[in-house]
């Protein structure tokens, strides 16, 4: 199909010290692993990675003191396995969607990307966001079911259903998620 994908990390530098988290938490655990898998085939393939990340807050911080902050947090065990590689590009975001007041639209286009992968937290709100957004900004969205973590169990349920029927998106496992 001639397309160029990129590997979104959406969150993952989190201190879990947030209402939801011991939910949050049960889920990365096991979706962890395949995150870690994706990243690792990624940077194999040379596709290229985008972590894009909550800020907090705090619009003076950079890259590394958001990885040295969530390191710092309640589950350090969930951060180290998933932090930004070398060569990784960077974005803070401040709200739910990847793409709202970002930059992260002109770094896909300049690079002639077409189709995203999404990975990272939270299902039921900043994936859903995000992939709305990728959605009305015609690329194609695909979302490995078994790398996205949530809250509610019930709505990743339903937000992937959604994505799936009103963003046309892929909703595949992460072993497929590469492929073209």
């Amino acid at each position: 199909m001639g397309e160029r994908a990129a590997l979104i990390v959406i969150d993952m530098l989190n201190r879990y010290e947030h209402e939801d988290a011991e939910s949050l938490i049960v889920s990365v655990r096991e979706v962890l692993p395949a995150m870690r898998e994706l990243v690792g085939r990624a940077r194999e393939r040379d596709t290229p990675i985008v972590y894009v990340n909550d800020n907090y807050g705090d619009w003076s911080a950079s890259r590394s003191e958001l990885c040295a902050s969530a390191l710092e947090g309640r589950r350090r065990a969930l951060v180290a396995p998933i932090l930004p590689p070398a060569g990784a590009a960077f974005v803070t975001k401040a709200r739910h969607s990847i793409f709202y007041e970002t930059s992260l639209d002109y770094l896909l286009r300049s690079r002639q990307i077409d189709r995203l992968i999404l990975i990272g937290q939270v299902t039921e709100q900043c994936i859903l966001y995000s992939a709305l957004d990728a959605y009305v900004r015609h690329y194609r969205v695909t979302v490995p079911h078994d790398a996205v973590a949530h809250i509610h169990t019930d709505l990743a349920g339903a937000a992937l259903e959604m994505m799936k029927r009103n963003m046309r998106a892929e909703i595949v496992g992460a072993e497929r998620a590469l492929s073209e």
